[in-house]
């Protein structure tokens, strides 16, 4: 990946982070101990989550490589996470080889992982930015050096809105960031729900609790609203193994706690 030019930020090792957690969760070894132990103490709570993170994981593959083999040659990733093999760039790439990847995390051991593992091609870039201030991300060098918001982007939120507070005003966030999309431009968005684990979504969240970022359960109706006017595609928005999947989803899918729908932006 290119250089990021701008951004430091202290690495704090104190609390669990939610990427951090992410990673152990997917079986990473970018971790540290109070990471592991806030993943066991979420797979305690609810057993599911071990099948989610990955059947989410998959979603994100299948998402980007539908909106690459519909046209779009640029992604815009925030809230990527831990570098996890296959990466997005490298996904997004066996469909079409030309394909422009900025990724943007607020956690710099991220940043620090991505330079370090990540392929130092100009077609990508790794940026240190926070979600929560959308105009700063998108004015970015290091995002504009890779990003052409004249040509359509898919935008990819993947597990990450969750960790944004109402008080955050979420919906005004990803408003923002839609508007400066052109036409033709993709909303790739996945979200924790507690729709289907009523009684653990309490004790699950309250693991995220003691981290660096809280966890914020969201309805069906509440998650499709931050697609605004976009247009969803076919299946719409669904339990994450339920969108346009590969093979027939297993007999616990419907235990999933996430929700994931793809859009496009067509006026």
């Amino acid at each position: 990946m290119t250089q990021d030019d701008g951004g430091g930020g202290a690495i704090d090792t104190s609390k669990p982070h939610p990427a951090r957690i992410y990673d152990y969760l997917l079986g990473g070894k970018d971790n540290y101990p109070l990471d592991r132990e806030a993943g066991d103490a979420l797979v305690a709570a609810a057993p599911e989550v071990l099948v989610s993170v990955r059947a989410n994981r998959a979603f994100m593959e299948r998402a980007v490589r539908f909106a690459v083999g519909s046209g779009v040659r640029q992604i815009l990733d925030i809230g990527t996470g831990l570098p996890t093999a296959p990466n997005v760039h490298d996904v997004a790439r066996e469909v079409a080889s030309d394909v422009r990847v900025a990724y943007v995390d607020n956690d710099p051991i991220v940043k620090a992982h991505g330079d370090a593992l990540l392929s130092r091609s100009g077609a990508t870039s790794i940026t240190l930015g926070d979600l929560r201030d959308p105009r700063a991300v998108l004015e970015h060098p290091g995002v504009r050096r890779v990003i052409d918001f004249d040509e359509p982007v898919v935008l990819l939120l993947v597990a990450v809105l969750h960790f944004v507070t109402e008080s955050e005003e979420p919906e005004r966030i990803v408003a923002e960031l839609r508007e400066a999309l052109p036409v033709g431009s993709h909303l790739v968005l996945s979200h924790v729900t507690g729709d289907f684990a009523d009684a653990r979504k309490d004790v699950a969240a309250a693991v995220y609790n003691q981290a660096t970022a809280t966890m914020n359960l969201r309805s069906r109706a509440e998650v499709e609203r931050f697609f605004g006017d976009f247009e969803l595609v076919e299946p719409g928005l669904v339990q994450v193994p339920f969108w346009r999947p590969d093979a027939e989803p297993s007999a616990r899918a419907k235990e999933i706690g996430f929700y994931g729908g793809v859009a496009r932006k067509v006026s």
